[in-house]
């Protein structure tokens, strides 16, 4: 359960990482910097299990990994959008950053609110509220490549558990 950072629509990469902190690849330098154009108090008060909530076309603009990886890195469990841009919604489930388009979520959830996801039941709670609002839930192969970190980490687990390894991570 977090609190949900809401945010408006065609919220693009550039704002969300601006392309002066691209010089690093490293996660938690991103996070240090994740929405400062649009929200400079963000990196200041996110805390791991947060949520941004966003409108229209999140995740819009340049196709950089960087975006995804500085909001996970910031300790957002989950983006809930209206919509995503179709290369960041690719990027966020490569990098294992779980991101659900819910329309009714995104009108019923404020600023601060406490927010519960289930993303095998597709459920999103707003506990603030009360108020329950149904998003697709994933697909069995994408809850395990978000519990794997994303589409690396999946593919090294089904290729030991094809050779009857494990892995303790």
């Amino acid at each position: 359960m977090g609190k949900a950072f809401v945010y408006g629509d065609h919220v693009n990469t550039d704002v969300i990482i601006p392309a002066r902190y691209l010089n690093t690849s490293e996660p938690d330098q991103l996070a240090a910097h994740c929405m400062e154009d649009i929200d400079e108090q963000f990196a200041a008060q996110v805390q791991p299990g947060d949520v941004i909530v966003g409108g229209y076309n999140f995740g819009c603009g340049s196709s950089r990994e960087h975006a995804p990886i500085a909001i996970k890195a910031s300790g957002i469990r989950c983006v809930i959008a209206r919509s995503f841009g179709r290369i960041f919604y690719r990027n966020a489930f490569n990098i294992g950053l779980p991101i659900m388009e819910c329309a009714r979520a995104v009108d019923g959830i404020s600023a601060g609110d406490r927010i519960r996801v289930d993303f095998q039941e597709g459920r999103i709670l707003n506990e603030s509220t009360g108020e329950e609002f149904e998003a697709q839930p994933f697909p069995p192969f994408m809850n395990r490549m978000i519990e794997n970190d994303g589409l690396v980490g999946y593919v090294r687990s089904v290729l030991e558990e094809e050779r009857g390894e494990t892995h303790d991570a």
